[in-house]
């Protein structure tokens, strides 16, 4: 196969299996998804999940979030890890949010990448799954399949970002990263792997990768 009809197969396979995506964390708006996507910072999406009712049962707007105190945000996110980080993260950018926007999540990756605690990453995924802008957040699942897949050398999530955004079209982009978180952790996870599973990996998948799997 060329690499054409490798990014073929891999944009088909991906849209058979998942014609319809769920965004993994749980929101009601732009607000909660970015402190999802926040707290989601070496974390699981599940155990995110089950954080964020409990957050913003007492703050789900920047109004609130900043009439409790870093320590009480600390004491309920704690479970998520990194928690003095994230705390002092979320109640300073909900300062922000309402002294310089209005109370609103900005739509531009600038002034979300000026906010605390939130990263270029982070920002991604609020532009792409908040706003609907064209972007391609990297995650480990991500920078794990494009490396598997051959598609990236694997060297940074900067350089799997930006062989994603040349290799995919832009128009795909959204859909495409979360398909491939997707089916990272259903067919080709980092544990407990099963290659016969692993469709996309089996067919086009780069030979030191199936070698490594054929010898062990």
């Amino acid at each position: 196969m060329t690499k054409k009809e490798k990014v073929a197969f891999a944009m088909k396979t991906l849209q058979d299996l998942y014609p319809k995506i769920r965004i993994p964390l749980d929101h009601k708006d732009p607000y909660t998804l970015l402190i999802a996507v926040l707290m989601s910072a070496q974390s699981t999406d599940v155990r995110v999940n089950k954080i964020t009712p409990l957050l913003f049962a007492k703050a789900d707007t920047p109004q609130d979030m900043i009439k409790l105190s870093v320590e009480e945000i600390r004491e309920i996110i704690k479970p998520v890890g990194l928690s003095p980080m994230k705390s002092k993260g979320i109640y300073g950018l909900s300062h922000i949010l309402l002294d310089k926007h209005n109370g609103k999540v900005p739509q531009s990756f600038e002034a979300l990448e000026e906010l605390p605690a939130v990263g270029h990453k982070t920002a991604g995924v609020v532009m792409s799954q908040a706003f609907g802008v064209p972007a391609f957040p990297v995650d480990t699942h991500i920078h794990r399949l494009l490396y598997r897949w051959g598609f990236s050398k694997g060297t940074s999530v900067v350089q799997t970002e930006r062989d994603a955004k040349r290799l995919f079209p832009k128009e795909k982009w959204n859909d495409l990263h979360l398909q491939i978180i997707w089916y990272g952790r259903e067919y080709s996870p980092a544990r407990g792997w099963n290659i016969d599973k692993d469709v996309i990996t089996k067919t086009i998948g780069r030979k030191t990768v199936l070698n490594a799997i054929l010898k062990n």
